[in-house]
């Protein structure tokens, strides 16, 4: 074989050691350079089986590709895209495209746990070589489709390698930059694409741009090879793309880990394609390997159908690969591959203009949605390929060839123009006639500026900035998304209903109820009128799962509540899941339904190493709301016990006690009996934060509020506690061995003191009068209000205290005094008494006048209670007539009797009732109870 084509490229290799001489005084690296170009052109063009090297998104390449297709109709074509992608591929004709093959996995073995999700997408376009190749083979019979490239799990054995070589501190995290919505399809995927041809070396791409006179890689492409190459013949295409792709590989800067990974996809990629073509007996002769340029020009020794087989393939971890298809864009390709915006849009429409100029006739997939059908073709097997003929040096003719400068089409350009002014009138720009005619006449201009006859999209879009462009944008769009979207738009794929995972499709059958198009992009608003349809609260509850488990917007709530014992009658919602469709793809990878999802994702959060007893309290709070059943709540609960026992810290201190009031509340009254968890939790939380109490109280790190919570679950909880055994002696103990240093906590310890009876309140409010009168104290006596705010938590009954105290201050300090730290005060109660402040306004309002001329002559009642002595009341004659009653009426007693297993007897109506006789001998509880209920 080498030697009938020896002569293949001389001429050409001659020139090139003449102009190496010439230009660099003398043979050195640059004829190495240029010579090894024509030799790994050459060496492709050599190979048995054809290599067809391709651009990824490329109208050229997809018009070659079609073209040769139908020429030498392949039985077998290997095409570089992940080997485990391929039962996937039929699915595409269930699509709109553009769609994005993709693997997922969140449950990952062998890989860093940080790593996931792991995520891997291979975005596929109309307008692409792939989709033609795939086309081809899919609906041709007789023909197989081999894709050849590493696998989705071995994407990240090489990731995980390249981290273990790396040096810790070589790189450093690119900024986040936030992206359209558009842009987001694909997530943080890692991107698998066909034929990445970029320089790699920046100071060659910055020479290519300034030298071409455009602003981006993606116009000097379109410019410099897309236009030579729409209507060029095999050959010439498939050497100029060789020679492309030996020389960006020729010229890269060489970093270790690419280069590895690149000559190591090459090696898997031929060791597949020999390992295949043995197992079949395939001659060589009738496949097509497509792949892109920079590959195709690769020199590793297992290049080649005769190359050698030193490659070993890996195998794979074991972590289990979900394989689906996700919905992409033009935006989101452009994001994901580093793209200029636009440019995925304007090759659809050079795409469609290809097509048309050519006569080329694209392949498609039978039954393909989201565009013209295409004539229904008689399934025939593929012929035998026509023997090819040697190929010839294609490339000195193309390379010594000027540039063919297309005449201009002044009907299209004109057209453009008008189209542009009319669309950006649309978006509130004031543009006229003579703005038509100015952007045509720029575009011209530009077109000539740089060396070109004929405007592309580029030029003109640089003509409508300059032409339309005002100092502000009057809409939603500037000028240069405006022409993006008369290019061609950013087109948007979707997943058709029977390519969607089960998840996905048993959520549309439930919603089915709504009447409404799911898949279609956009908000829909939804109307549940659940009393007068019941069945549509089965469609309630999917809508509230979704909005737990999906993004944001997917799913809003718009009317209607979920909370503990409370379901709405009726509600409203906004979806968008035909916009969200990837996130709820992404579902069907995790199961099969949602209650599975949400089951599994709230077991994962629980069981976590960093769950703390407030998240795995959420989780039950989300297991009882959205699904039905005791058993993942008591599991969850009983977990909740677990964590709580072992932890050390106070953090979650206020949350725990607001979801555990909440849980009471709803066991309560929708329970005949608590769960055993839930009795469990109260008994070992109390005995847990008795122990904790005095630590937290001293320790800087612990705040008020962290403190006051566990006051507040210690005091709302001891009813329960008490009931199931714990000691009101161990919250007494752990009460009298705090010492706080801090005058907030020092005012929540009083507060707590006067709850357990161990302070009464004219002792607290001599405590108070002694702060505000001691000139050292005053500065910090916000500080102590803020601790007595917090004790509304644990003592809500001390609220008309707490107003009495900020009274108290406002009305004995001097301005001089108050003025200072009036501002602090605020500061304090706004930012650490937030949602206590709405008890000590309505306490204020319930004690001070309503009127401005009543407040004068008011006297502020904890004044008149102290100024009040207190009067002994002496048992009245008639005190007997509540033991009359009772014995008038015995059942209440006799069934409390009977409840509490007392036995006695009735004594005589006549008799005088020991129990008043008693209260007269020992007034002193009788008047300290009054007292208590009365007030100050």
């Amino acid at each position: 074989m080498s030697g009938t084509h020896e002569g293949t490229f001389e001429g050409l290799r001659g020139q090139l050691h003449q102009a190496a001489a010439t230009f660099a005084d003398g043979p050195d690296a640059l004829e190495g350079i240029l010579l090894g170009i024509v030799d790994d052109v050459d060496r492709a063009v050599r190979e048995p089986l054809e290599i067809f090297p391709v651009c990824h998104h490329s109208p050229a390449s997809a018009i070659a590709m079609a073209r040769r297709l139908r020429d030498k109709q392949p039985k077998v074509v290997y095409l570089e895209l992940c080997e485990d992608m391929a039962p996937l591929l039929t699915e595409l004709r269930n699509c709109t495209l553009p769609v994005a093959v993709q693997a997922f996995a969140t449950d990952v073995d062998g890989f860093p746990a940080e790593w996931s999700p792991l995520s891997v997408v291979a975005p596929i376009t109309e307008a692409s070589a792939e989709y033609q190749a795939i086309a081809y083979a899919l609906d041709t019979p007789g023909v197989e489709l081999v894709l050849v490239d590493r696998s989705s799990d071995h994407v990240f054995q090489w990731d995980a390698r390249a981290e273990r070589d790396a040096d810790p501190g070589a790189g450093a995290a690119a900024p986040d930059v936030p992206v359209a919505e558009e842009a987001a399809l694909h997530g943080d995927a890692v991107g698998v694409e066909i034929g990445d041809l970029r320089p790699r070396f920046a100071e060659l791409e910055e020479h290519l741009l300034r030298h071409g006179r455009v602003r981006h890689w993606s116009e000097w492409w379109h410019q410099y090879v897309e236009l030579p190459l729409g209507d060029s013949d095999h050959d010439t295409y498939r050497q100029v793309m060789l020679l492309i792709g030996s020389l960006l590989r020729r010229l890269s800067p060489g970093d270790p880990h690419r280069v590895r990974v690149d000559e190591d996809r090459e090696r898997f990629m031929w060791t597949r394609m020999r390992e295949h073509l043995t197992a079949t007996g395939t001659d060589p002769a009738d496949c097509l390997y497509v792949c892109g340029a920079f590959h195709a020009a690769s020199r590793v020794a297992e290049f080649g159908v005769h190359g050698t087989d030193t490659f070993t393939i890996s195998p794979r971890s074991a972590t289990t690969w979900q394989h689906g298809l996700i919905p992409s864009s033009h935006a989101a390709i452009e994001a994901q591959f580093g793209l200029a915006a636009g440019s995925v849009s304007i090759a659809a429409t050079v795409w469609a203009k290809n097509l048309r100029r050519t006569r080329v006739e694209p392949y498609r997939l039978l039954g393909q949605a989201g565009g013209k059908r295409p004539k229904a073709r008689q399934a025939t097997a593929a012929p035998p390929p026509a023997p090819q003929p040697a190929p010839s040096d294609k490339l000195t003719g193309f390379l010594g060839r000027p540039p063919v400068l297309d005449r201009l089409d002044e009907a299209e350009l004109l057209g453009w123009s008008v189209e542009v002014v009319r669309a950006a009138r649309r978006n509130g720009y004031l543009a006229s006639t003579a703005d038509a005619i100015a952007v045509f006449e720029t575009s011209i201009l530009l077109a000539g500026m740089r060396d070109r006859a004929r405007p592309t999209p580029y030029d003109f879009q640089d003509a409508a900035v300059t032409c339309l462009e005002k100092d502000t944008v009057p809409g939603r769009r500037d000028v240069r998304r405006i022409v993006e979207i008369m290019m061609g738009g950013d087109r948007i794929g979707q997943v058709g209903y029977d390519a969607l995972p089960p998840l996905a499709r048993d959520v549309h059958d439930r919603l089915a109820p709504l009447n409404l198009k799911l898949q279609q992009r956009g908000v829909q608003r939804a109307l549940l009128d659940i009393a007068a349809r019941p069945e549509l609260g089965r469609c309630s509850d999917v809508l509230w799962m979704l909005r737990r488990l999906m993004p944001q917007g997917a799913a809003r709530p718009i009317m209607g509540e979920r909370s503990l014992g409370e379901r709405s009658i009726q509600e409203s919602w906004d979806l968008a899941l035909g916009t969200h469709q990837r996130a709820l793809i992404e579902l069907g990878y995790e199961g099969v339904s949602i209650e599975q999802v949400l089951e599994q994702r709230l077991r994962r959060t629980a069981y976590a190493p960093q769950a703390t007893t407030a998240t795995v309290l959420e989780a039950v709070e989300d297991a009882t709301l959205y699904l039905r059943g005791r058993r993942l709540p008591d599991e969850l609960g009983t977990r909740a016990l677990e964590v709580l026992s072992a932890e050390r810290g106070v953090d979650g201190a206020p949350e725990v006690l607001r979801r555990v009031r909440r849980l009471l509340a709803y066991y309560r009254t929708a329970e005949p009996v608590l769960p055993p968890w839930i009795e469990s939790f109260v008994k070992a939380g109390y005995a847990h934060y008795c122990t904790l109490l005095p630590t937290a109280f001293t320790d800087d790190d612990a705040t008020v509020r962290q403190v006051a919570a566990m006051l507040g679950f210690l005091f709302s909880m001891e009813g329960l506690a008490l009931s199931l055994g714990c000691d009101r002696t161990q919250l007494e103990l752990a009460v009298a061995q705090s010492h706080p240093g801090e005058p907030s906590k020092t005012a929540l310890l009083w507060a707590a003191r006067t709850q357990l009876g161990q302070l009464s309140r004219a002792d607290l409010r001599a405590r108070c009068d002694e702060l505000l009168a001691n000139p050292l104290v005053v500065p910090a006596y916000p500080r102590y209000l803020s601790g007595f705010v917090h004790a509304l938590e644990p003592v809500p009954s001390l609220t008309d205290f707490v107003v009495e105290a900020v009274s108290n201050a406002f009305g004995r300090l001097p301005d001089p005094v108050l003025l200072p730290w009036l501002p602090t005060l605020i500061t304090t109660l706004r930012s650490g008494g937030a949602e206590l402040a709405p008890l000590l306004i309505r306490e204020a309002g319930r004690i001070f006048p309503g009127r401005l001329a009543a407040v004068d002559a008011w006297v502020p009642p904890w004044r008149t209670a102290q100024a009040a002595p207190a009067v002994r009341p002496a048992p009245g004659a008639d005190g007997g007539r509540g033991g009359v009653l009772l014995a008038a009426h015995r059942a209440t007693c006799d069934a409390v009797a009977a409840l509490l297993g007392c036995d006695g007897t009735w004594q005589a109506a006549d008799a005088a009732p020991s129990g008043v006789a008693l209260a007269g001998r020992h007034p002193d509880t009788a008047v300290a109870l009054e007292a208590l209920l009365a007030g100050p």
